[in-house]
């Protein structure tokens, strides 16, 4: 058993890195969300509604410049067989610095149009500062994403956990002297600029320098134009429910929302890291079109994952409303049912996040990209109709029903890459909603509060 335990932890083989990858991600998602719960039951002891209500909606503006720019660097990193050419890897760098200045400038475009559109004069000073984190982040070495590539996340996650804790301890002493929403926005820019400066100190890797080689860009574009298009509009899949609401509900209602939806999502937020950070980089080592042999391997590695994660969704789903009421003060109390509606509504999402991942593993962007856009036309669709007759409720249930809706597409591509686990998933959501749904109907009568 000690042995084999050795082997695991610092063995080199797939089995090892793939669970010493988990282990570190899941290491850095729990302490980062830790950290981050512990900082928002201070923050709003300290803060009002209205300022969380204010940052979900720079969050909306500034993931959405992000993902209506990427361009899959990253992906392209630890997909492509140049993933550590120093001349690919600088190529690389040189687009992220040129994206994160253009990100900025973008910020700063919109923000007097999204302080009109939403009625928050205060969005005009925020979103330009706020953007600052694209610009700094744009300078983040190439080393992270060669990390992510090998499986060796050990410096990357140490790197996060002490930088968040930088971050957060500022954004509270800045909240107890300002009492400002600034502070939440000042923690950040902090956060942002000690992690890009000690993943350069520290990160084993090529030190990266300006470089543009034709060859490298035209590999880059030919793969990344795709992953453009997918994570432009997976922005609408992700954050749309947000954004949408805006319009809707007024801004202490989104500072609500907004903390049932952290709270809520820790689950599925949790798979998709392990999925980008591990599975991801298990498919293109462990290819499932290239035999039995492999797909068992990657299938295994999915059902593992995808089953911790419905447990912590069961979890949140049976305490979400005693959670709240424990952790918050009454004006909080909404956020309650919205864990517990949202547990019921990811459990597809978490089964099925890792199969966008076994696409882009094998190349195959163009489809990718098909199942996001018709995924992101119907849950808007879908959204839309659901809050003008539902409310909350409404808007939380599209994205399960989109995906149930687009699901025989994404099947018929799955095939075709032999990576389709029917039977798994079956298994898995059936039980993922039988547990779920029961807490839903336990706290029914919490639930239909978020029907208006």
């Amino acid at each position: 058993m000690k042995k084999k335990l050795s082997r695991l932890l610092s063995g080199d083989g797939v089995r090892a890195r793939f669970s010493r990858g988990a282990g570190l991600t899941v290491l850095n998602f729990g302490s980062g969300n830790l950290l981050r719960l512990l900082s928002n039951l201070i923050l709003t002891r300290l803060l009002f509604p209205e300022a969380f209500g204010l940052m979900a909606l720079v969050q909306v503006f500034t993931t959405g410049l992000k993902m209506f720019s990427d361009t899959g660097l990253k992906t392209s990193i630890i997909r492509s067989e140049r993933g550590d050419d120093p001349d690919f890897l600088n190529t690389a760098w040189t687009l992220q610095i040129l994206r994160g200045a253009i990100l900025w400038l973008g910020t700063c475009a919109l923000a007097w149009p999204a302080a009109q559109i939403y009625g928050a004069p205060m969005l005009a000073q925020l979103l330009p500062v706020a953007g600052l984190n694209m610009l700094i982040n744009g300078f983040a070495p190439t080393s992270v994403a060669t990390a992510n590539r090998n499986m060796t996340l050990g410096r990357v996650t140490m790197i996060n956990i002490g930088t968040q804790v930088l971050g957060i301890t500022l954004m509270v002493v800045m909240a107890w002297w300002l009492q400002s929403v600034w502070a939440l926005v000042i923690g950040g820019l902090v956060n942002t600029g000690a992690t890009v400066i000690l993943q350069h100190l520290t990160l084993p890797g090529i030190r990266n320098r300006l470089r543009f080689e034709r060859a490298a860009f035209d590999e880059l574009f030919s793969f990344g134009k795709f992953v453009f298009l997918s994570t432009a509009v997976t922005f609408l899949i992700n954050q749309g429910d947000k954004a949408i609401l805006g319009g809707y509900i007024s801004l202490a209602d989104m500072g609500v929302y907004n903390i049932g939806y952290f709270l809520g999502s820790v689950p599925f937020l949790l798979s998709r890291a392990v999925n980008s950070n591990v599975i991801f980089p298990l498919y293109r080592v462990a290819p499932v079109a290239e035999g039995p042999k492999n797909r068992a391997k990657v299938f295994k590695a999915r059902r593992m994952v995808s089953g911790a994660c419905l447990l912590g969704a069961a979890i949140m789903a049976y305490s979400g409303v005693y959670l709240v009421d424990l952790m918050y003060d009454p004006r909080y109390s909404l956020a309650g049912p919205i864990v517990v509606m949202l547990s019921f509504t990811l459990v597809p999402q978490i089964v099925i996040t890792s199969y966008g991942a076994l696409l882009l593993a094998a190349g195959d962007a163009k489809n990718f990209f098909r199942i996001n856009l018709m995924t992101a036309i119907v849950q808007t669709a879908l959204m839309f109709a659901g809050v003008i007759w539902f409310g909350i409720f409404g808007v939380l249930l599209a994205p399960a029903l989109a995906l149930f809706a687009t699901h025989p597409m994404r099947m018929k591509y799955l095939r075709r890459a032999q990576g389709h686990d029917g039977w798994g998933d079956c298994v898995l959501l059936g039980t993922g909603f039988l547990v779920t749904g029961g807490a839903c109907w336990l706290h029914w009568d919490e639930v239909v509060r978020l029907i208006s």
